[in-house]
């Protein structure tokens, strides 16, 4: 087994571990948040009825508000642990040659879609040209350079460039105190966060609960086939769609249903779906 192998699913075990941490804490903590306020009310009223009963009220309080700081403290600190496992995670998956790749270009034989087509792309290998790093200064200079601003920033930077580029996360670094192990674990963490470019259509496929029972994914799986996305992507290789699975598109009476672009299509079958991304469009 390669170093490589070997880091990633160390790290990923490490990040594992972390966030089961987290998880048991939190509910260990919200199981007795409420004992301990029930037992501070309680001994509140038999000091206001008997003051012998001041030291262990003081104790008490003492012993919570303890608990709770070192809770604190102690989730602080898995916190950071786990950002760092997810960014050695991210390299040594990089090492390994995990990060993706542009697939090879479609296939002569790809059904034709003409609604598809868009103006050739400046870059041969069908990604986007370096961005204007102008709009990351200016975001900067509005949120802040703190480590705290780092998910605001974010959030901005892929509402603006549809992704999150490496450009400008290295211009993010430059501007502000985020490193960029902390924008790795922070990007890495959050499912809303993107470091692929998405397509120039956007197709959605509800995977709601009416929706799944009617086929939805027969449907995503002949939608993959028909736009050649390879395994493992959701996005084709000239960077033209990008198939999403979303957890409800709040159409159930049509299920299963898409929508490509805000236009929506119900009723489907994996026969007809392929034709309703030409009739949406």
């Amino acid at each position: 087994m390669s170093a490589a192998r070997t880091g990633s699913m160390i790290a990923g075990g490490v990040v594992a571990l972390c966030v089961a941490v987290l998880m048991v804490d939190y509910a260990v903590a919200s199981a007795r948040a409420p004992q301990d306020d029930r037992l501070i009310k309680s001994l509140q009223r038999q000091t206001q009825a008997d003051a012998s009963f001041a030291p262990k009220l003081a104790a008490e309080q003492k012993r919570v508000t303890a608990a709770r700081r070192a809770r604190k403290t102690r989730d602080g600190a898995v916190a950071w642990v786990l950002i760092a496992a997810a960014a050695a995670f991210l390299a040594f998956a990089n090492g390994m040659g995990l990060r993706p790749r542009d697939p090879a270009p479609l296939a002569s034989t790809t059904p034709s879609r003409s609604w598809l087509r868009t103006e050739p792309r400046a870059s041969a290998s069908g990604l986007a040209i370096a961005p204007d790093l102008g709009f990351v200064d200016k975001l900067v200079s509005e949120i802040g350079r703190g480590k705290e601003a780092a998910i605001p920033l974010l959030q901005g930077i892929q509402a603006h460039y549809r992704y999150l580029p490496d450009e400008a996360l290295r211009r993010l670094c430059e501007l502000t105190e985020i490193t960029p192990a902390e924008i790795a674990g922070t990007s890495s963490f959050y499912g809303q966060f993107r470091r692929s470019p998405v397509g120039e259509h956007i197709v959605r496929v509800c995977h709601g609960t009416a929706c799944h029972v009617s086929g939805a994914r027969q449907i995503t799986e002949e939608l993959r086939r028909y736009l050649a996305i390879p395994e493992g992507e959701d996005t084709d290789a000239a960077r033209q769609v990008t198939l999403d699975e979303v957890a409800c598109l709040g159409c159930c009476s049509l299920a299963p249903v898409l929508m490509v672009d805000g236009h929506t299509a119900g009723k489907l079958t994996p026969a007809t779906a392929c034709d309703a991304l030409k009739v949406t469009a």
